[in-house]
């Protein structure tokens, strides 16, 4: 059976809203954390132009794979197969790509994993290239809202080595590896979506627009 997620059926149309604008110019996308894989299909059903790359650890491929067999089943055929990436196993496999995206991820990532995310990134991500991550994150140390405080406080029960990340440290780190903050996106349910870009040098200092 399928795996499933109701966040995701909840939220793939505004995330959508926000990157397909944005992936317009771009020829393919590695997705880091594919979880179900529900978004890989959904975001490839609408941009039939760009090649899409799942990954996930290997013990989650089976099941994107499933939701990927029946995509292509249908005549989809800009998705990859789903391949094994592990943020903290090195090196990460050898891929070329213009764009990156991924929901939910750094939330349930450590500390020293987010580190290791974005120091990987310009190895496999070209010039001009842009990354885009959805979820929550506190600004200033602070939660945006009481449901986040919450929600920080399962993740960890759940592991305390995971939790919701601060912009500014995120931010931080990007920039440190050659990302440029261009937009902060505000979504619904206490989430953003923050966009950066890969510069070709390293001497901008970008912005930082919340919309």
């Amino acid at each position: 059976m399928k795996p499933f997620s109701e966040s995701c059926e909840q939220n793939k149309q505004v995330i959508l809203d926000v990157i397909q604008p944005l992936l317009s110019a771009c020829h393919c996308l590695l997705e880091i954390g594919s979880g179900t894989g529900q978004h890989a299909v959904y975001f490839s059903q609408k941009m039939p132009h760009l090649q899409w790359q799942t990954s996930d650890r290997q013990s989650l491929l089976p099941g994107i794979q499933l939701w990927l067999d029946e995509y292509r089943q249908s005549s989809g055929n800009n998705i990859q197969p789903a391949i094994a990436l592990d943020v903290s196993r090195q090196p990460w496999p050898q891929l070329s790509v213009d764009a990156i995206f991924s929901a939910n991820t750094l939330h349930i990532m450590s500390d020293s994993e987010v580190v290791l995310f974005f120091k990987n990134i310009p190895a496999v991500l070209a010039d001009n290239g842009l990354v885009m991550v959805y979820g929550p994150f506190n600004y200033q140390a602070e939660y945006t809202s009481d449901s986040n405080r919450q929600f920080d406080g399962w993740l960890k029960q759940r592991d305390p080595k995971s939790g919701i990340k601060d912009f500014e440290t995120v931010n931080k780190l990007a920039g440190e590896n050659g990302l440029k903050i261009l937009v902060d996106y505000d979504m619904p349910a206490n989430n953003r979506i923050l966009l950066w870009q890969k510069e070709t040098n390293q001497s901008g200092t970008g912005i930082n627009n919340k919309q």
